[in-house]
C-alpha cells in the first residue's frame, strides 16, 4: 500500500514536470517567434518594403506545340503552342508577320488576357507546297514581369520538305539618319504574271519585318527562284504600294536566290502623281484649288465666257496643298468650268459660285522679334499685291537714323522681303504710311503701319567651317535639328570648304546631298521609273554649336 501511494506521488511529479517542460517550450518558442519578427521588422525599417522574391527575367518557352514546329504535310487548319507558363500576347496585328501572307487574317487566341496556350485558327486557303513561317516579333510575353519570348518563328509546310533559303540586308533611309520602324520587306516572285505595277495591286510572296528595334532583315524559309526585292513603310499594313501615304525601296532588277549578297535598300517618299482635286469658293472673289503632287507645272484656266476686264491672280497656300484663285470682277453665272494643266496632266472641273463675305486686306509678319543675320524681314498681306509706293516706307534704327532698304516680291506667296545691311545689337522700325500697299482689288492700307524688329550681338552665335574631303561637286552642305529639318544650306560648286556663319547655339547634324543633276535641290526616287534617290551622306556627330565659338568639321565622304 505504501509502494502504491510511493508510485502515486512519482508519476505526480512526472506529470508537474513534463506540464512544466511543455510550457517551457511554448514560452520558449513564442520568445523565438518575437525575436523572429523585431528581426524582420529592423530588416524593413532598414530596407524598405520587402521584395516578394526574385524578379523573374526568363521568357516564357514552348513545352509542346500541334503540329509540331517545322512540321511537313500540314492539313490542318488549327495550331496550337502551349507554355510553361501563363502568357499573353501583345500588339499582335502589329508584330506578327505572316509569309507568305494570308488574304484572311488568322484568329489568334487568346486576343487579350492571359493563357497557357496559343491557338492560331487558319482562316484562309492554303497553297499547295508551300513553306508558311508565322513571325511573332516581341509580342509573346509572360503574364506578370512581359519577358518577351523574342522572335518566335512557327513554321510549316504543306508539302514534303520545309524550304530553307534566306535573303538579308540591311535598310537605311535616304534622307533621315535613323529608319522607320516597323518596314515590311518583300519578295514578288519574277514569274511570267510579273509586272512592276504588282507591288500596288497584290500581296508578296514572301515577307519579314524590321520590327523597332533593327535595321537589317531576314526573309527565311523561300525556295530558291528568282524574285524582286521590295521595302514599305506600309501605313494601312495592307502589304501593297500606297504612293501618298508609304516609303518604299527596291533593288534595281532582280534577284536570284540562293545568294551570299547582303542587300542595301534605300527607303524613300515618291513624290505623288499630280491631280487636281474639286474646287471651293473660299470668300467672295476667291476659289481654292486642292491639288495632289507637284504644283509648279500647275496651269488653271477658265472655259467660256467672262465679264469685261476679266482678271485673274494665283497665289499658294503656306504648309498646304492648295493653290488661291482671285478674280475680278464678279460673276453672273452659277457655274463655269476649268481646266487644270500640269505638263501632260489635263482634268476639267465644275465649280458653282457661291455668295460668300469678301476678304479684307490685312497684313502679318512672317519672322518677328530677334532676327538673325541671314535672314529678312518679311511681309505678307491676306490679298494679292500688285503696288508698292516705297517713297510711303521708311526705316530707322533706335538712334532714329534712316536706314536704306531692298524689295524683293514673291507673286506667289505673296510676299515682300525687305534686305537690308544689319548691325548687331541693333532695333530697327519699319513705318508705314497710309497707301504704301496697292491689292488686286485697288484697295490700299488705309492706317498707318508699325513694325519693329532688332538684331543680337555677333557674340552671342557661333561659326561652322567645314571641310569636305572626297568631294564630288556640286553638293549641297545642310545642317538640320533632330527631326532632320533642314536649319542651313549652302551650296557648294566647286569648293571643298564650306562656311556656315551667325548659326544659332545648338546641336545639329551634318549632311551633304549629291546633287547629281544640278538643280539645287534634293531628288528623290521613282519606283515605276526605276530612279533612285539622290545619294546623301551624313557626317559624325559634331560638337554643339556654341555662342561666340569657332569650329571646323572635317567631313569625309565616301568614295
Amino acid at each position: 500500500m505504501i509502494y502504491a501511494f510511493a508510485l502515486r506521488i512519482v508519476n505526480y511529479i512526472v506529470s508537474l514536470c513534463k506540464l512544466f517542460f511543455d510550457y517551457m517550450r511554448l514560452f520558449l518558442v513564442q520568445i523565438f517567434s518575437i525575436i523572429l519578427m523585431s528581426s524582420s521588422l529592423v530588416s524593413c525599417a532598414n530596407r524598405g518594403t520587402p521584395s516578394g522574391g526574385e524578379i523573374d527575367i526568363e521568357p516564357p518557352f514552348i513545352e509542346k506545340a500541334t503540329p509540331n514546329n517545322f512540321s511537313t504535310n500540314f492539313k490542318g487548319d488549327e495550331i496550337t503552342i502551349v507554355f510553361n507558363e501563363y502568357i499573353k500576347v501583345k500588339d499582335i496585328r502589329k508584330q506578327l508577320v505572316i509569309s507568305p501572307p494570308m488574304e484572311t487574317d488568322p484568329v489568334i487566341y487568346p486576343a487579350g488576357g492571359a493563357s497557357k496556350y496559343i491557338s492560331i485558327k487558319i482562316k484562309d486557303t492554303l497553297e499547295a507546297n508551300t513553306t508558311y513561317a508565322f513571325n511573332f516579333g516581341q509580342s509573346i510575353v509572360d503574364n506578370n514581369e512581359e519577358n518577351p519570348l523574342s522572335y518566335f518563328r512557327y513554321v510549316f509546310s504543306t508539302g514534303n520538305t520545309i524550304d530553307s533559303l534566306s535573303v538579308k540586308g540591311v535598310v537605311i533611309d535616304a534622307l533621315k539618319q535613323k529608319p522607320d520602324t516597323f518596314i515590311s520587306v518583300m519578295l514578288y516572285e519574277a514569274d511570267t504574271s510579273y509586272t512592276d505595277s504588282i507591288v500596288f495591286k497584290e500581296k508578296p510572296r514572301y515577307i519579314t519585318n524590321t520590327l523597332d528595334s533593327i535595321t537589317t532583315f531576314s526573309i527565311d524559309n523561300i525556295k530558291a527562284g528568282t524574285y524582286k526585292l521590295l521595302a514599305l513603310k506600309d501605313k494601312n499594313s495592307n502589304y501593297k504600294f500606297d504612293q501618298k501615304t508609304d516609303k518604299i525601296a527596291f533593288k534595281e532588277g532582280f534577284i536570284t536566290v540562293p545568294n551570299d549578297t547582303v542587300y542595301d535598300l534605300k527607303m524613300f517618299k515618291e513624290v505623288v502623281n499630280f491631280k487636281a482635286l474639286k474646287p471651293k469658293q473660299e470668300s467672295e472673289t476667291k476659289i481654292i484649288f486642292p491639288y495632289e503632287g507637284d504644283y509648279n507645272a500647275m496651269r488653271i484656266k477658265i472655259l467660256g465666257d467672262t465679264p469685261d476686264g476679266y482678271k485673274y491672280r494665283i497665289t499658294k497656300v503656306e504648309n498646304k496643298d492648295t493653290l488661291n484663285y482671285w478674280y475680278k470682277p464678279n460673276f453672273e453665272a452659277d457655274s463655269t468650268l476649268f481646266v487644270v494643266t500640269n505638263k501632260t496632266y489635263s482634268d476639267t472641273l465644275r465649280h458653282r459660285y457661291r455668295k460668300i463675305k469678301p476678304d479684307s486686306l490685312k497684313f502679318k509678319t512672317i519672322v518677328s522679334g530677334a532676327i538673325n543675320f541671314d535672314e529678312d524681314f518679311t511681309l505678307e498681306a491676306t490679298i494679292p499685291l500688285v503696288k508698292i509706293d516705297t517713297s510711303k516706307i521708311k526705316l530707322t534704327t533706335n538712334d532714329s537714323i534712316v536706314i536704306p532698304y531692298k524689295v524683293v516680291f514673291d507673286s506667289i506667296t505673296n510676299r515682300y522681303k525687305f534686305p537690308v545691311k544689319k548691325e548687331e545689337a541693333q532695333q530697327y522700325t519699319f513705318q508705314i504710311l497710309p497707301g504704301a500697299f496697292t491689292d488686286f482689288y485697288d484697295t490700299q492700307n488705309k492706317d498707318t503701319l508699325g513694325f519693329g524688329f532688332r538684331t543680337k550681338r555677333k557674340s552671342e552665335y557661333g561659326n561652322v567651317r567645314v571641310r569636305v574631303r572626297n568631294a564630288k561637286f556640286p553638293l549641297i552642305v545642310q545642317l538640320v535639328d533632330g527631326n532632320g529639318r533642314v536649319i542651313y544650306e549652302r551650296y557648294a560648286k566647286d569648293s571643298p570648304i564650306v562656311d556656315f556663319t551667325d548659326i544659332v547655339p545648338k546641336q545639329y547634324a551634318l549632311r551633304a546631298i549629291f546633287d547629281a543633276n544640278g538643280n539645287g535641290k534634293f531628288d528623290t526616287g521613282n519606283y515605276l521609273l526605276g530612279l533612285q534617290p539622290e545619294r546623301v551622306s551624313y557626317a559624325k556627330q559634331m560638337d554643339e554649336v556654341r555662342s561666340n565659338f569657332d569650329q571646323i568639321v572635317e567631313f569625309i565622304l565616301l568614295e
